[in-house]
């Protein structure tokens, strides 16, 4: 099944509602996020929780990882970026550079990408080989696996837009002399295989899809409602994960 060609893009919140129901998924997360942390309930340290964002160019994730975090103490919570590898990451297995930052018990990561890379941009622009990237889904399930055995809360979120809406926003940026930054050749490369990589991220969400870490995808042209489902559904997964800990 297609699952991008599911995503219903029209289905969105009035602005009033999107403001009320965000601000009370951010003090839900706020109060489970203490609870994580051993700050409050039982003052015991919690499982780690690992949020993955990816998503097309311009989708949102910024944002949204923005709202997630903004209720909490910076202390508390690591968001972390990646990009391509360096030239001393690719000497190691492709997984190796984000071990690192994957948080312990009590901790809070936000990864704005992640290994995912591997099937998506070093897939499509052969950065690996084909024996490479295909090899990599069992890789990635594997390892998935072996974090939420330990106890891991791991939220899987694709930030979805239409191809309307992702050159509506190119161009926004590109009029804007404070978010023209945002924008580089790269973004209008990848735009012009936007159907090489509708084919990867549908593989992906096919193959990397299993019970311990689904994929949650959420339509994104209309930023102030996936922003509240980012929110919604990280806080839905955190309460899951404690009860199925305690």
């Amino acid at each position: 099944m297609k699952r991008l060609s599911q995503v219903d893009q029209d289905d969105t919140l009035p602005k009033a509602e999107a403001l009320e129901r965000l601000e009370a998924a951010q003090e839900r997360l706020l109060r489970l996020r203490l609870t994580l942390g051993g700050q409050i309930g039982e003052h015991k340290l919690g499982p780690p929780l690992c949020v993955v964002f990816e998503g097309w160019d311009a989708s949102g994730k910024g944002g949204s990882i923005k709202r997630l975090v903004d209720h909490l103490d910076p202390r508390h919570v690591r968001v972390s970026q990646f990009a391509a590898p360096t030239f001393d990451e690719k000497r190691h297995h492709f997984l190796w550079r984000f071990w690192p930052v994957l948080p312990g018990w009590g901790g809070m990561t936000v990864l704005d990408r992640s290994w995912y890379g591997r099937v998506l941009v070093e897939r499509v622009e052969g950065f690996a080989t084909e024996d490479q990237w295909r090899r990599a889904y069992d890789e990635i399930v594997e390892f998935e696996r072996t974090l939420t055995a330990e106890g891991m809360i791991l939220v899987k979120i694709w930030m979805h837009i239409s191809s309307k809406e992702q050159l509506r926003r190119f161009n926004s940026r590109a009029d804007d002399p404070l978010r023209q930054w945002k924008l580089t050749d790269e973004d209008w490369r990848n735009r012009k295989k936007r159907p090489q990589y509708k084919e990867a991220v549908e593989e992906m969400l096919a193959r990397t899809d299993h019970p311990t870490a689904p994929w949650h995808v959420v339509a994104a042209d209309d930023k102030p409602t996936a922003r509240v489902r980012v929110v919604e559904i990280v806080c839905q997964a955190i309460e899951h994960g404690l009860k199925t800990a305690g």
